[in-house]
């Protein structure tokens, strides 16, 4: 009797004090393992393409696709992460220890934090291109940018590590059986997460936005009543404008993906959470590192071109880097 329960535990060893299995049916369990793997393999092999494609080809080293090679670093990591996840997804048990769920924790959290960060940047970025056309390429540089993205992830890497430095001082204290991972967050490191991670990035997206959706609106008046002439000089460019409505589908598409994540944080009674209880909007915020490159494949003509060099293997052939692909 004693064996048929240890088969039911995550450590059959540990009789007394292991976690039990989720049992599920041989094929369901291999049919999450499928379906889950395949979401991984593809987050990371288009994300990769992503970051070939800006780093390789000088004709994207613009400010704007700097930032969205930093936005394809972090779903790129995404994906290298979500193999962590699909073990709790099958069995319901974490296996590779305390230490390693608080290092697993922080590092999504951080990879999360940038991306956010990020989105706020490429706000920003269109804000300036949009509102300021004349001053944007005097102000908004590539060394610029990079500086921007650094500090992005510095700030992200320094914030998580603050508000989840309980964890791993005290890797698995919250722990109610060995094969679990659970992460602690008190409640004022919460309410400063939730002020600092969700609330004020969001302001500042939609404030930008809505004063970019305003110029827009203006000349598409002034357009119609054949002024532009006149004011074509300190208007945006057609391809700018374009440029700003592509990157706002990405970031609605991301506040879409977050959304539920913090209203169950909001909602939730307790500052400790398993992994195992919040897997599933974990799971849809991982989901859009896999539709930001599918959202790039729909509207920039340059990554299927780029996509196409690669695949044929032009990228291999010496003065690759100096392709058009604009």
């Amino acid at each position: 009797m004693g064996t048929l329960v240890g088969t039911e535990l995550c450590f059959p060893q540990l009789i007394n004090t292991s976690c039990r299995k989720q049992i599920r049916p041989h094929l369901e369990e291999m049919l999450i393992c499928i379906l889950l793997s395949s979401i991984s393999l593809l987050i990371v092999a288009l994300n990769l393409l992503v970051i070939i494609s800006i780093s390789h080809f000088k004709q994207l080293h613009t400010p704007t696709n700097l930032l969205l090679l930093s936005l394809a670093v972090s779903d790129f990591f995404v994906g290298l992460f979500v193999i962590f996840q699909i073990m709790m997804m099958i069995d319901g048990c974490w296996l590779l220890g305390d230490l390693m769920c608080s290092l697993w924790l922080i590092l999504s959290s951080i990879i999360f934090s940038s991306s956010f960060g990020t989105m706020v940047l490429i706000s920003v970025d269109r804000y300036v291109a949009i509102c300021y056309p004349l001053h944007y390429f005097t102000k908004v540089k590539p060394k610029r940018v990079q500086v921007c993205v650094c500090l992005c992830w510095l700030c992200a890497a320094s914030f998580n590590c603050i508000i989840l430095k309980n964890n791993l001082q005290h890797p698995g204290r919250y722990n109610s059986c060995i094969g679990e991972c659970v992460i602690d967050i008190d409640y004022i490191a919460n309410l400063f997460d939730l002020i600092v991670s969700f609330l004020f990035p969001i302001t500042v997206i939609v404030i930008l936005y809505v004063r970019i959706f305003g110029v827009a609106v203006h000349q598409a008046r002034a357009m119609r009543s054949h002024i532009a002439v006149v004011t074509m000089k300190v208007t945006p460019k057609k391809s700018e404008m374009k440029a700003a409505m592509n990157l706002g589908i990405v970031v609605v598409v991301f506040l879409i993906c977050l959304f539920p994540y913090y209203c169950f944080i909001l909602t939730s009674q307790s500052n400790v959470y398993a992994a195992s209880s919040v897997l599933i909007v974990i799971w849809l915020l991982h989901f859009n590192s896999l539709l930001n490159p599918l959202i790039y494949a729909i509207l920039y003509p340059w990554f299927r071109k780029s996509i196409k060099v690669i695949f044929t293997l032009q990228i291999l052939q010496p003065g690759s880097s100096r392709t058009s692909i604009l």
